[in-house]
Parts: structure tokens; sequence; C-alpha cells
């Protein structure tokens, strides 16, 4: 059963386990009962004991970390494997609910000019996601249950100049997930896709800073999403917007044709 008696998952699996955003989804739920959570980031990550600690804080039944490189693939089969199988005595164990919050930013000029950087977030936030996106698919095929949680953006909807190259990978991302819910549907599983404009986070807030960018309309904290994240997952829906009123700013700026989309400051 993939929720308790009150509706709420009992194991959670975090994939790019030191997210701010992932985290707050985490915390999110465990605000309403206790839950086991299992993180899942770089080995030897700077910020693993700090997330350890902000799950143990929360509330989490107990917290597991394991290793995951986004980018050796090879090795993820044996990631996912061991994320249902933790603390198990007698046999795999039931992953609820599984988010998919890792990737990169980068500077948005350099990457495009910068053929190893590109290749990596492409790597990192495109192929690793479609490798435990269909890793975690399998698994909860056979469970009969289970929700997946995938970070896009917004900036995925209209692939613009102003950073086309990680627009072009949440794109990817984007499709993939959405498509990957139609089809587990049958099977009891749900995907949401979440597709969050611009987020205030430790690491946006340095970027801003960094680069001198100012905030963009529409900004919201990560406890927003996560409150989205939840809520909406619950109600099985497929695709939110965070906030909601972006997705009416993003479906007028898709339909902008491209001779006049390139004289636009966005």
């Amino acid at each position: 059963m993939v929720l308790d008696a009150t509706g709420n998952p009992q194991t959670i699996l975090l994939l790019g386990g030191t997210s701010e955003i992932g985290l707050a989804i985490c915390e999110r739920y465990l605000r309403n009962a206790k839950a086991r959570v299992v993180l899942a980031d770089l080995p030897g990550h700077p910020k693993r004991d700090d997330a350890i600690a902000q799950m143990e804080a929360a509330g989490a039944k107990s917290v597991e970390w394991l290793d995951f490189d986004g980018v050796d693939t090879e090795s993820h089969p044996q990631v996912i494997d061991a994320a249902f199988a933790i603390g198990t005595a007698g046999g795999p164990r039931d992953i609820d609910v599984a988010i998919v919050a890792f990737g990169l930013l980068g500077d948005a000029e350099e990457l495009w000019q910068n053929q190893r950087k590109a290749v990596q977030i492409a790597e990192i936030n495109y192929t690793a996601a479609v490798s435990v996106g269909v890793l975690l698919g399998e698994k909860m095929r056979a469970q009969g249950f289970g929700r997946i949680i995938a970070m896009s953006s917004a900036a995925g909807e209209r692939v613009r100049r102003s950073n086309f190259v990680y627009g072009s990978t949440k794109a990817g991302l984007d499709g993939f997930y959405l498509g990957l819910g139609e089809a587990l549907r049958e099977f009891g599983v749900r995907v949401l896709v979440i597709r969050p404009g611009q987020v205030r986070t430790g690491t946006t807030i340095a970027y801003w800073k960094a680069t001198g960018a100012k905030e963009a309309p529409f900004t919201v904290d990560k406890e927003d999403v996560a409150e989205l994240a939840v809520t909406a997952s619950a109600k099985g829906k497929d695709l939110v917007w965070a906030p909601g009123a972006f997705r009416y700013v993003m479906m007028v700026i898709r339909h902008i044709p491209r001779a006049i989309m390139r004289k636009l400051p966005i």
C-alpha cells in the first residue's frame, strides 16, 4: 500500500539528497506523519551531514544515505536497487514517493561556448534523469503503486536565448516524465512534473549575487514549491506550475513569434 492509513507515504526517496527544494518537499511530507527517508547524492558531498540532520530534525523515522553520481549511469541500477532494499529483512522494500531533484544550473553564456560543461549539464539534467526515471518506473510498476515527483523548470516551456542550454535539458526532462506518467498510469503509478519559475534557495541567491542578476517576478520560496508538490501529488495531478499564475505568463511567451522574441529582454 503506497500510503499509510491517514494517506501519507511511509518511505520517501530523494534523488538529489542535498537539494534544498527536495529536502523542503520531504519536510512538508514529514509535517503530516513520520516516514523513512532515503537521501541519494554525490559521494562525500559536503552537505551530506547537514541534509541528514535536517531530516532527523523534521521528524523522519530513519534517514539513510546512498552514494549517487548522476553522470555514472552504469551505477544507477545498483543505487535504485539499494534504495528499495535498505532496511529490509525479508525482501525488497516499497518506495512510496520518489523525488527527482538533482541538476545543474551553470552560467548561461559559458555553457554554449564550453563543450565540456555543456555536455556535463546535459548528462546530469537530462540523461541521468531519464536513467533513474526508467529504473523508478520499473520498480513502481512491479509494486503496483508509487508516486514520482520530477523537478522541471519553466525554462523548458519555451527555450530562450538567455539560457537555452539549461532550458533545453529541462525541456527534455519535462517531456520524458510527462510521457512516463502516461505509460505508468495503467499500473497504478502517478508522475507529477513541477515547473517552477525562479525559486529562492541558497544556490540561486548566490548565483544572483555572482552574476548581478535580479530576482524575477513570480519568484517563490522553496516552501511554496514543497506545499504545491505534496498537495498536487495527493490529488493525482500530472503537471503544475509554481506559482500557479506563472503558467499563464508562459502560455503567452510560448506563442510569441521568434522574430519578436529575440528582441525581448528575457
